[in-house]
């Protein structure tokens, strides 16, 4: 086989592919032959040289839009003007508002069913980022007054384990009547802490997200 001289772009081109179709079929619905058939002409022997499965092409999907998001939440920590309770509302905002998130809820299949990218979400979370986003914001709130807890820590993680994890379609399938009780219960828990930190345009948006996971499941 010659060598490819523009793996990256070949690369690229798999993601872009792999990703459209996820969105309009389905992870489950789509087979490595549809994502071939996309190709303009590349082998079977090119998306294998690059993934070992349809499940390897899925996570980098997934770190790629990660990577986006990830790049928000370090401008917002690194805003100065802010207070670390406005940080936090700014994270929840942006991350709720980004488009990558439409495309990421539309094509990530149910997190249950697949347990490796589950391990990956759950790992990024636990390791990345609650202590290098959620903690030093919660942190900076105790130090400018605008967040009250005796627990920072634990605050950043329930905050975060809930938000992604229990309010989370692609692990919970719920109604939208459940849906929005599960909100209103995470803000009566973080009341006291973060005021309404879920407002109701967010609401919407979560509202939204449960829908993409219910129309392309």
């Amino acid at each position: 086989m010659a060598r490819n001289k523009y793996p990256e772009e070949t690369v690229n081109l798999i993601l872009d592919v792999s990703l459209k179709l996820f969105i309009e079929k389905g992870y489950d619905e789509t087979s490595i032959q549809d994502i071939i058939d996309n190709l303009g002409g590349l082998s079977k022997g090119a998306i294998y040289h690059h993934f070992k499965s349809k499940e390897s092409i899925l996570i980098a999907v997934y770190k790629g839009m990660s990577k986006n998001i990830n790049w928000q939440m370090i401008d917002i920590v690194n805003n100065n003007k802010l207070t670390g309770l406005q940080k936090i509302q700014e994270m929840f905002s942006a991350s709720l508002d980004n488009p990558n998130h439409d495309e990421l809820f539309a094509a990530t299949p149910n997190l249950l069913n697949n347990p490796k990218l589950l391990s990956i979400f759950l790992s990024d979370l636990i390791n990345f980022v609650i202590p290098k986003y959620a903690e030093p914001v919660i942190r900076q709130g105790l130090e400018d007054g605008s967040i009250k807890t005796d627990y920072p820590k634990e605050t950043a993680e329930t905050m975060m384990l809930l938000s992604n994890i229990w309010l989370n379609p692609l692990i919970y399938p719920m109604t939208n009547e459940e849906y929005i009780r599960k909100i209103e219960f995470f803000n009566h828990i973080m009341a006291s802490l973060i005021p309404d930190l879920i407002d109701e345009e967010m609401q919407q948006r979560l509202s939204h997200f449960r829908d993409l996971v219910k129309k392309t499941k």
